[in-house]
């Protein structure tokens, strides 16, 4: 289809086309030297307005915006230039089916699943009968009946009812063959980064295998979850980039390749899920922990590095043979290579191959003078060494015999009481439940982020073995939150207490941020405070104190040691658990 192209624009206001083309006037009759002049009469139509070039308005010139042409994907009558020569329906259409020939009138075009075009759907859709499916061979054999753009929308409800028999029928019919998973991975000569609009076409036109084989399960876990529509829109467009990127068609989805296709718009949380449940993802993500050991152990001499990932591998998945050892909690490991990381290095610069080279000395004279990094340092070294020998892997343990450093103790501070009571009276439902639970019973960040909505049964709080009454306070900002949950998110099943916008569609906890982040204060200095009161409430009864808030002993004395500062501390209002600050 032949297509006139626009004249060109005025080079004085670059807004206007110019005047004439043949013969040639560059400039619009606004600009014309010696101008402004007014316009001549449309030649074709006659109206004086909205003069556009070659003495035709803007409705009469084939270079116009407005000029009415045939639609490219339909032939309908009545489309502009400005809308790239396509109705309503066709733009829709381009964008969710793909290239290909039209099996009823051999047209090169967009084509949906029954390998229809547009205007063959169109024509079939026109004499169609109530009650029956659609017969595009019968209505296509004799030629096409072309109509007017933009006038096929069905404003009487049976274009909805079409479409809910069209899904009855589908699901009806039988599933589709399971994808068949490739066993190998075709790995690239060369990585070229894919254009981020060839992609983004790429994943709207063409038909998607993993999409198929996904669909039936993405919506079932989105019914089970609650997920919005949006939601289910993103994770299905994520599945059909994910199939547009894939190196290798039918293999496994890797983490990382979910995460990367952030850039391309895509939900990666949401479809790591999908994929988990339907067995396709690979996860290949690596702890944080993993990612900092890693940048801190490179570059070092390959028996230092091997013994250094022994000692890693033990310590953060443990070991049930002989020498036996529990796995340790992530930030114990990230606290121990913070202290030991700038000691490997020191030794590996002074020539050291193996940690079965070192001695006490080396040690001694390697470790900070004083402070955290000391204490970080000596437990990370003694935790090295010790793993090590059990392996066999050094002849004697250096740190064996060598007095650890103690630690300074810190006095714990009270907070203000106008802040904790600022706090309690928050407006969000969700920061003043918080608040309440720890100015009151004391629970510490980790315990309010596990927290389950079971865990609270008859106004008591259970937490492992201790059954905890919950304080009147804290039952008032309760039964409000949990107003505002059911409110606000009322098909979550997420069985945690505290749930946000983005744990609602799952069943993970908040992180540890949550609520505080939006507050002034944090959950530990808060429960410094509940535990101080106590402790002035109490006389400084220890025994108490470990029961009541399950601490051990260390702990329960550095809070006591307040009882030996001359000044004293005004108790809060929250002592009792009885006051309600409302």
């Amino acid at each position: 289809m032949s297509v006139t192209p626009p004249p060109p624009k005025c080079p004085a206001c670059r807004v206007n086309r110019a005047a004439w083309t043949n013969p040639r006037v560059d400039f619009c009759y606004a600009c014309l030297p010696g101008g402004p002049f007014t316009p001549p009469p449309c030649r074709t139509c006659g109206t004086r307005e909205s003069y556009f070039s070659q003495g035709r308005c803007e409705r009469c010139h084939p270079g116009a915006p407005l000029y009415l042409g045939a639609c490219h994907g339909c032939l309908a009558w009545g489309v502009y230039r400005r809308h790239s020569w396509l109705c309503w329906t066709c733009r829709w259409w381009h964008g969710h089916y793909p290239v290909g020939i039209c099996a009823f009138c051999t047209r090169e075009t967009y084509i949906n699943g029954s390998g229809a075009c547009r205007l063959c759907w169109e024509n079939a859709r026109r004499v169609q009968e109530p009650g029956h499916a659609i017969n595009l061979t019968e209505a296509n054999q004799h030629g096409q009946q072309l109509f007017l753009a933009n006038l096929q929308y069905d404003t009487t409800g049976a274009r909805r009812r079409r479409i809910a028999r069209e899904r009855h029928h589908r699901r009806l019919q039988p599933p589709s063959a399971p994808l068949a998973l490739a066993n190998h991975r075709q790995p690239l000569l060369f990585r070229m980064p894919p254009g981020k609009g060839a992609i983004k076409k790429r994943a709207l036109t063409q038909d998607s295998p993993l999409l198929r084989h996904c669909d039936q399960t993405l919506r079932e876990h989105a019914l089970r979850h609650g997920w919005s529509k949006r939601l289910v829109n993103g994770v299905a467009h994520t599945l059909k980039l994910l199939d547009a990127l894939q190196d290798t068609p039918s293999s496994k989805i890797r983490s990382s390749d979910v995460l990367a296709a952030i850039r391309y718009g895509a939900t990666a949380i949401s479809t790591l899920e999908v994929l988990d449940t339907v067995g396709l993802l690979e996860d290949d993500r690596a702890l944080a922990v993993e990612r900092y050991f890693a940048q801190h152990s490179a570059d070092l001499p390959a028996a230092m590095t091997n013994q250094l990932q022994l000692w890693f591998d033990t310590m953060l998945q443990g070991r049930s043979t002989a020498p036996r050892r529990r796995a340790r909690n992530v930030e114990t490991i990230h606290i121990h290579i913070v202290g030991m990381a700038p000691i490997w290095r020191a030794w590996a610069q002074q020539g050291h191959e193996s940690f079965a080279e070192i001695t006490a000395e080396d040690v001694t004279r390697e470790l900070p003078a004083k402070g955290s990094n000391r204490i970080f340092a000596e437990q990370g070294l003694r935790s090295l060494f010790t793993v090590l020998k059990a392996h066999r892997q050094v002849f004697s343990n250096p740190m064996r015999g060598m007095k650890a450093t103690r630690p300074n103790v810190t006095v714990p501070l009270p907070l203000d009481t106008q802040k904790i009571r600022d706090a309690l009276n928050s407006p969000d439902p969700t920061c003043a439940l918080a608040v309440a639970l720890v100015a009151f019973h004391a629970l510490n960040g980790r315990e309010l982020q596990k927290l389950e909505l079971t865990d609270i049964v008859d106004g008591r709080l259970r937490l492992g073995p201790r059954i905890i009454p919950l304080a009147v306070p804290v039952r008032a900002r309760l039964a409000a939150y949990l107003d505002h949950r059911a409110r606000k998110w009322p098909q979550t099943i997420n069985p945690h207490l505290f749930v946000n916008n983005k744990t609602q569609a799952r069943t993970k906890p908040v992180s540890k941020q949550f609520p505080w982040r939006m507050l002034n204060i944090t959950a530990q200095s808060l429960r410094d405070d509940r535990i101080l009161q106590e402790i002035y409430a109490t006389g400084g009864d220890v025994r108490r104190l470990c029961d009541f808030f399950d601490i051990g002993i260390d702990a329960a004395l550095r809070y006591r040691s307040v009882l030996d500062d001359p000044k004293p501390i005004a108790t809060t209002e929250h002592d009792s658990g009885t006051h309600d600050p409302t």
